[in-house]
């Protein structure tokens, strides 16, 4: 009787961790990696168009000095340190086109280092 009881709870464990890593897996198997790369004084690209309730991840680079990178009307920002990989996860809520821009002083230039992110239905 104990051995039976084991052996179900056993399996109802492994069925639940399971289930919870397959739905973990498939999150991220659906988040879309862009690539962004932070150069005096322009990001590369100073485009980006993302469809609306699209899981995506920024990966930012720079190679020169530190950055940084802020959309004001979506709240998000993040610091780009040369030889390390930032990552910015959004999942866009509303249709429309958000400006962003470096927010780290990076030389002369850096008031013309924006872009805008573009979000369709």
């Amino acid at each position: 009787m104990k051995t039976e009881r084991r052996q179900f709870l056993t399996a109802g464990t492994a069925a639940v961790a399971l289930l919870a890593l397959g739905r973990w897996a498939g999150a991220e198997a659906q988040e879309r990696v862009l690539s962004v790369v932070a150069r005096k004084f322009v990001f590369l690209p100073n485009e980006i168009t993302l469809k609306l309730g699209e899981p995506v991840i920024l990966e930012f680079t720079a190679f020169e000095v530190v950055m940084g990178f802020n959309i004001p009307a979506l709240k998000l920002r993040t610091d780009i340190v040369p030889g390390q990989i930032a990552r910015l996860r959004l999942t866009p809520a509303q249709v429309g086109s958000y400006d962003f821009l470096c927010d780290n002083f990076c030389g002369d230039g850096h008031e013309d280092m924006n872009g805008r992110l573009i979000v369709v239905a």
